[in-house]
């Protein structure tokens, strides 16, 4: 069988474990307060031009989310995400454990506007019983989105701007992150959401770690007393070296960049394949995720040999389904699904 299920099918990037196993019998202090993770912190600060930014390693996104959200609000505070946000389908409720409460609004093709985080909070401050709902503190977005799109640079300056005025925070999920900067459609860089996001995180599972994200704050008010959220939430790391070392590696000769443009090199061959066997996309993207609608029959096929991702029912004899690309995506696995798709 061939996974196209995810892009975290496979371990991490030989550079990563070759640096792992190189470091594995040094002795260094715990808890992220090791060489390893200063000298990561100071290649992400490098890559994002500012040098005052507050980074940190946790293990995965979905705890990265969590303990995030939880520093940033307080018990009567929401955030703000799209319907199809992770936070809101795909973390088991992990922000409404610690008593947030996440408040989706409509998306289109993954992405939240401007104009409809203002709305949504002029409409809970002119609210006469204002104080008996959730007030949005943060707004939260992912980039690629759950669809594999894109925020262009003026949605996220709008964003921003409209956070700003309101007092909200901007939190973007970059669990995806390298694979949004390397497609051909990107707008945005390292520097540019450092600016403009007052929280961010570059992925590191789904991006050539073996696990792990850097969460990067920009915001002064967000800096203060993190660690002590991150103990608390079960995220400090003993063996904290172990994530810095990957970062490490990562930010090292542009290695992060790299492999994030195989992903999508790879994907755009996928997607040309699909499209010129006539299968439409259920949402146009240009990053390594892919979302074609194929007949139930040909979805069977290839369900013998290769695995994807169903995404949701078009009609009564065909469905949109997912397949990911990722830094470890074989050229030859990729020729070879496009051929049986040629035959099938």
């Amino acid at each position: 069988m061939i996974l196209f299920q995810c892009d975290y099918n496979e371990g991490a990037h030989p550079k990563v474990m070759e640096k792992m196993l190189e470091t594995n019998m040094e002795q260094t202090p715990g808890y992220g307060e090791d060489a390893h993770c200063r000298h990561a912190a100071e290649l992400i600060r490098k890559a994002c031009g500012d040098d005052t930014l507050a980074i940190h390693f946790l293990v995965g996104g979905t705890q990265a989310n969590m303990t995030v959200i939880d520093a940033a609000l307080r018990s009567h505070q929401g955030v703000v995400s799209a319907q199809s946000g992770h936070i809101n389908v795909h973390e088991t409720g992990a922000v409404e454990s610690l008593g947030h409460k996440v408040l989706s609004v409509p998306h289109k093709d993954g992405k939240l506007d401007a104009g409809q985080v203002e709305q949504l909070y002029l409409a809970h401050i002119n609210d006469d019983s204002f104080e008996h709902t959730v007030q949005p503190k943060m707004v939260y977005i992912s980039n690629p989105t759950e669809y594999g799109t894109l925020y262009s640079r003026k949605e996220i300056e709008d964003l921003s701007s409209v956070c700003r005025k309101y007092g909200l925070y901007l939190f973007m999920d970059g669990a995806r992150l390298g694979y949004g900067l390397a497609a051909p459609d990107n707008e945005l860089d390292l520097p540019f959401l450092s600016q403009h996001c007052d929280v961010f995180y570059i992925g590191g599972t789904k991006v050539g770690a073996l696990f792990g994200e850097a969460v990067v704050i920009a915001n002064e008010e967000l800096k203060k007393d993190f660690r002590y959220f991150i103990k608390q939430k079960g995220g400090m790391l003993a063996k904290g070296r172990l994530l810095g070392i990957q970062f490490e590696t990562l930010f090292e000769d542009n290695l992060y960049m790299e492999i994030s443009k195989h992903a999508i090199r790879l994907a755009e061959k996928l997607r040309s394949a699909f499209l010129e066997k006539g299968y439409p996309m259920l949402v146009e993207n240009r990053t390594n995720q892919i979302f074609p609608i194929i007949p139930d029959a040909v979805l069977e096929k290839l369900g013998e040999k290769y695995g994807y991702c169903y995404q949701e029912r078009v009609d009564e004899t065909h469905s949109a389904v997912r397949f990911c690309t990722s830094w470890a995506t074989l050229e030859e696995n990729v020729d070879e699904l496009i051929e049986d798709l040629k035959n099938f």
